[in-house]
């Protein structure tokens, strides 16, 4: 076997190992609440979140899932909290995009946890940005009360959601719930602020106030089903719409409201008959290495990810540790801005280091960030970053004001973005490259990506020069290598992809082979969503 042959197959292992980890972990949360809980559900004749799902949607098996790694290893001292008691897909129903929300009941009774809040306020955005429908299968317990403080009263809270729900109202954007189980207090709004809303017989009920509180609080004895089941809010209050007798039944009557609503323009994205790559998609497995500093040619994964022959590069040449072309993925035209991650020679004869943006590759992405958003072409960009170019030979050339403009640039567009991280996304890179605090339609992740204020090792020797300091200063010794390692550990476990994802900072760990299918579930998406607004640079130091 040729040594190249040879490492691409130990590359493999190492993409694929990580991800079967992934796979495995995930596997565990859609258990949810676990087997007890969801036999219990069952015995009260309602179905799981999951099965409401699989009913709802047109194929079980073209869902897309956000979030699904949300609060994972947070929550420990209150039992976990599994994708954060709330699962977030986007699927079809009845032919159209929609973004499907749908509390965990086995996950404490479908309680709101700050995580849960996130996800669902992340949920609204794709449906706000995408201007796609989004169905709320309603079954939940109200806020954790021992976390209240952390998600009652800020402006990212609790409360932003019934803004939320407002505000896509106002829009246009389709919004159907259907309470399938308990929905208490200021959850009660989320169903009602909803454009319609249907309830299930028997096992849904809505009140600000369980029969518990209001016994407390004015004295009156009346049962939950008397005060908020279907019969009294379909037929004396007139909060609810419809009236459903089980959850099956409220999953038809959505199917039906969907399958009845108009269309709409697009975005008029381009999208031509789709073509398979040069490189069968499973190559991608052998072409990243196992090493997180040990460069690879970024073409290689081009050549697996967009259509066949239809990359056009802009300034090859020039900036080169930044490839920017026009290409197609799945049919649909994009513009990609990808970090290189060979070590590359200018055309000054001077040698660049791949994965480090350049005050030239800065200059050149600001430049064809202008024209898609002039052209009408998405982006896509493709993390693998370290950072700018550091040293007094770059700031005396301007990296600074140079990496301004390209940041200028990606904040500023007005084109759909999206962002895939193959490996490294640390420091200024991170924003330069569309990362979550830049709005990228959808944020992804290969399994073996990380994700930091810097690398691990660089922290970890600035981290222990304060440490020395500290223990030097109280009279201590230390070995060098001990702590450091220590100190790297600790950092690492923070770096991890997996922290990322439990934190929604990114939408999705996904294998690499689905790139392709998620960036054109991205573009269909955005394609619902005309925009009339202006690319506009603003002030820029030239």
């Amino acid at each position: 076997m040729s040594e190249k042959k040879l490492e691409g197959e130990i590359n493999k292992d190492t993409l694929k190992m990580a991800w079967a980890e992934f796979q495995a972990r995930i596997r565990k949360i859609k258990n949810g609440g676990g087997k007890e809980r969801l036999k219990k559900l069952e015995e009260k004749g309602k179905l799981s979140a999951r099965q409401r799902i699989d009913l709802l949607v047109d194929n079980p098996k073209e869902v897309h899932e956000i979030g699904v790694l949300a609060a994972e290893g947070m929550y420990e001292d209150y039992g976990g909290c599994p994708a954060a008691g709330v699962i977030v897909v986007i699927a079809k129903v009845s032919g159209k995009s929609c973004v499907i929300v749908a509390n965990d009941a086995t996950v404490k009774a479908g309680a709101w946890f700050p995580m849960t809040a996130k996800k669902n306020l992340r949920a609204q955005e794709i449906a706000l940005e995408n201007r796609i429908p989004i169905i709320y299968l309603v079954d939940s317990a109200g806020i954790f009360l021992p976390l209240q403080d952390q998600l009652f009263a800020d402006k990212e809270h609790f409360g932003r959601i019934f803004r939320n729900n407002a505000k896509m109202s106002s829009k246009g954007i389709v919004q159907i719930a259907a309470i399938m189980g308990s929905c208490v207090a200021g959850g009660a709004y989320l169903p009602i602020m909803s454009d319609e809303a249907i309830i299930v017989e028997k096992t849904g009920s809505i009140f600000l106030a369980g029969s518990y509180l209001v016994k407390a609080a004015i004295g009156e004895e009346v049962d939950n089903e008397t005060l908020g089941g279907a019969d009294t809010h379909s037929g004396i209050s007139g909060v609810t719409d419809y009236k459903v007798k089980t959850d099956q039944e409220a999953i038809e009557k959505i199917k039906s409201l969907i399958h009845k609503i108009g269309h709409t323009p697009t975005a008029g994205f381009q999208r031509i008959q789709p073509k398979l790559p040069e490189l069968p998609s499973e190559t991608l497995y052998n072409l990243l290495p196992k090493s997180s500093t040990q460069p690879y040619d970024t073409y290689e994964i081009l050549n697996a990810l967009v259509d066949a022959h239809s990359l056009d590069e802009y300034k090859k040449e020039y900036g080169q540790t930044l490839i920017t072309a026009y290409a197609c993925i799945d049919g649909w035209s994009i513009g990609i801005v990808a970090n290189q991650r060979k070590v590359v020679k200018n055309k000054k004869g001077e040698m660049q280091f791949g994965g480090v943006i350049y005050g030239d590759a800065a200059d050149k992405a600001t430049r064809f960030i202008a024209n898609c958003n002039q052209r009408n072409i998405p982006l896509l960009f493709l993390q693998d970053v370290t950072g700018f170019m550091v040293g007094s030979k770059a700031e005396h050339a301007g990296i600074i004001k140079d990496g301004a403009k390209m940041v200028n640039a990606v904040a500023n567009s007005v084109v759909p973005k999206f962002t895939v991280v193959l490996r490294n996304s640390f420091g200024a890179g991170n924003y330069a490259m569309c990362g979550k605090a830049y709005d990228p339609r959808l944020i992804l992740a290969w399994p073996t990506s990380k994700m930091a204020v810097m690398g691990g090792q660089q922290a970890a020797e600035v981290l222990l020069q304060i440490e020395k300091a500290s223990i030097t200063s109280q009279n201590g010794k230390v070995k060098d290598e001990t702590l450091r390692k220590t100190i790297l550990n600790r950092y690492e476990a923070k770096t991890d992809i997996l922290y990322a994802a439990s934190q929604l900072w990114v939408d999705a760990v996904i294998d690499p082979t689905e790139t392709r299918n998620w960036i054109s579930l991205g573009i269909e998406l955005a394609n619902h969503a005309p925009n009339n607004e202006k690319f506009n640079l603003g002030i820029l130091q030239v």
